[in-house]
């Protein structure tokens, strides 16, 4: 072998691994925030409690927990991704003895200086652990039914857990997040065709059992179904916050009312303002520009991930990346969809910009996770 084709594999070590995070990344995720802490003063009337302050610390924590999971290397998150899962799983089995209740459901774990939603946490750990799967399997085997079968109860063991709390919008990310790895890691597609009939069948299902023994979902569940299909059947009971939703959408026209001078949040009118339903806020205030910047934001932080991924020659670290990628992705399709009348309101808050101690945490520290792939990718150097 000669000079030239003798290549080494390095990754940078010590101090020098600041110099090698993806900057473009941060700088992105901080503008998204920033857009979150000026709807969060806004919808405040004006004022950093109770909403915007709170949520700054927590983005001031969560930048340190993304610099701490990144600055260690990617290997010891391989080596760590079943027990992370196991965790998580303990967690969830957790919430249903000692969990914390909130507008009617039990999903929280009451730390005291915090509310730790181990769902949150959930959807990380299971792209982690996926990731670890795949990357230890023979890359022949992946479409092998055995070999199928492992992670769809890998996925569906906290999937069920979740529906028990119950959070449907957790559980659809989670199912859709773990499906996406399986897609990226090379699974047959036919397994997916299935999937999707499957789907298509539990649909009819769930739609016939409504008022049987047999009940597949909760009757609020059933409630959310019907004003997405009409809310006008009932705009002041269970289609007003979609309704007011659309309003606020629909006047906020191109440039917006104004900062601070949306009427359905400032009189009141739509509920959950600060969580589910800030984009709405944002919508009525900013109007399509603002919407538009904070999704143009959004897919550029999808785009440099990708990016990432593709572009890096572990198996493990590109899979944990286009894991979370699509993780990150869901949950603004979903918000989005969920506050448009597109899709049920299934309580799925709108990353890094509605209020939340757990989701803002867990979500950094998930983008660390991606910053330690990039940083700790395999370089060739001559």
């Amino acid at each position: 072998m000669s000079y030239l084709e003798y290549r080494v594999q390095t990754v940078p070590t010590g101090l020098s691994k600041v110099f090698h995070l993806n900057w473009a990344l941060i700088l992105l995720l901080t503008a998204v925030s920033a857009f979150g802490f000026l709807m969060l003063y806004s919808v405040a009337g004006g004022s950093m409690t109770p909403w915007a302050e709170p949520q700054m610390k927590r983005f001031a924590m969560g930048m340190g927990v993304m610099f701490l999971v990144a600055m260690v290397p990617v290997y010891f998150w391989r080596n760590i991704a079943a027990l992370a899962y196991l965790v998580s799983l303990l967690l969830l089995v957790a919430v249903e003895f000692i969990g914390a209740t909130g507008m009617g459901a039990q999903r929280w774990i009451d730390l005291g200086f915090m509310r730790l939603q181990p769902s949150e946490l959930t959807k990380i750990t299971l792209v982690m652990f996926l990731a670890a799967y795949y990357d230890w399997l023979d890359i022949r085997k992946v479409s092998h039914i055995f070999w199928v079968i492992l992670p769809v109860l890998i996925i569906l063991l906290p999937t069920f857990l979740v529906l028990g709390q119950p959070d449907l919008g957790t559980a659809i990310l989670l199912v859709a997040g773990g499906g996406i790895v399986m897609f990226a890691a090379g699974v047959h597609w036919a397994y997916f065709g299935a999937v999707i009939g499957g789907g298509v069948g539990l649909v009819a299902a769930v739609l016939q059992s409504r008022g049987t023994p047999w009940q597949l979902l909760k009757d609020y569940q059933y409630r959310r179904i019907d004003t997405f299909l009409d809310p006008e059947s009932d705009p002041l009971g269970a289609g007003y916050h979609i309704t007011q939703s659309k309003i606020a959408l629909g006047s906020g026209g191109w440039t917006g009312r104004g900062f601070m001078q949306g009427t359905q949040s400032r009189l009141n009118f739509l509920p959950e303002k600060h969580t589910d339903f800030i984009f709405t806020t944002l919508a009525e205030e900013f109007g399509f520009i603002g919407a538009a910047s904070l999704l143009t934001l959004y897919g550029l932080i999808i785009l440099f991930c990708l990016a990432s991924a593709f572009s890096n020659k572990d198996r493990f670290a590109s899979l944990l990346t286009i894991g979370i990628a699509a993780t990150f992705f869901l949950f603004f399709a979903v918000n989005m969809s969920m506050v448009m009348g597109l899709a049920p309101v299934v309580g799925v808050p709108l990353p890094l910009v509605s209020y939340g101690g757990s989701a803002m945490l867990v979500l950094l520290a998930a983008f660390g996770l991606v910053q330690s792939a990039h940083v700790h990718r395999p370089r060739g150097t001559v």
